[in-house]
């Protein structure tokens, strides 16, 4: 199959909502570049559909996960205008598959990333604000049953996110201490902090500015950036309600739909 079809199958689940079998056996073992190609796929047809690419997120910022999955680096995926959940938002019923939470710092940029070697100071000055952030992952891979070449095919596992709504300049709390909790109806599930995110969030943004420019799709003024999970991720469906905290940040909320 050629990374049209494999896109075109990603696309099928998501669109049907029926989940489809690992693609990690279609593209050539251990190539990275072979699942980009399909994301950039998808990225291409969205575009030509009139989807709006906004920010990007980062996903494999653990590193017990990349070693789980036999990567030494993290991924990304695409944002785009229509994932964007407001702050509370409920999220209709069979909109995703299988979601799951993840508490995540977003940064906003206020200033273009061209260069495939940006530096620290370069990207932190390029940063805005910092606002919380929850991001609904979700897999168009039955049962989540996914390896590193499915969830990059599978634009890094996207789904939604939803942002609150106090931006607070980055120099204002500890990117690497912050503490997270998220809870789940009301009960605590998920513990982590900034450190648990590649170091520090902005080492993931660092990360992805040089990728960006280094494949030809560089981190612009305006983009949204999530930076990658603060603690381990929740599984929720119908009725539940979710809510992160970030010591300093402060906090987001996102349901879903009886």
């Amino acid at each position: 199959m050629t990374a049209a079809d494999i896109a075109l199958s990603l696309r099928t689940a998501q669109e049907t909502g029926q989940p489809i079998a690992p693609i990690r056996d279609l593209l050539p073992a251990g190539d990275l570049d072979a699942a980009y190609a399909v994301q950039d796929a998808n990225t291409a047809h969205w575009i030509d559909a009139g989807r709006r690419l906004v920010g990007r997120k980062i996903g494999l910022t653990s590193v017990a996960v990349q070693k789980q999955l036999g990567v030494d680096q993290p991924d990304y995926g695409m944002l785009f205008a229509d994932m964007e959940l407001l702050d509370g938002a409920e999220i209709a019923a069979g909109r995703l598959i299988q979601p799951k939470g993840e508490a995540e710092v977003a940064f906003v940029l206020e200033r273009d990333l061209p260069r495939p070697d940006s530096t620290f100071t370069e990207v932190l000055g390029a940063v805005a604000y910092a606002l919380p952030a929850i991001e609904v992952v979700d897999s168009r891979i039955a049962a989540w049953d996914i390896r590193i070449l499915d969830t990059i095919a599978d634009n890094a596992s996207s789904g939604l996110y939803a942002l609150g709504s106090t931006p607070v300049a980055i120099d204002r709390f500890d990117l690497r201490l912050c503490g997270m909790v998220m809870e789940k109806n009301g009960e605590p599930v998920s513990f982590g902090a900034g450190a648990a995110c590649l170091g520090n969030p902005l080492n993931a943004l660092v990360w992805l500015a040089r990728r960006m420019a280094a494949v030809g799709r560089p981190l612009a003024a305006g983009d949204v950036v999530l930076s990658g999970a603060l603690g381990p991720m929740v599984a929720f469906g119908p009725g539940d309600r979710l809510e992160a905290r970030i010591n300093g940040l402060g906090s987001v909320r996102v349901a879903c739909a009886a």
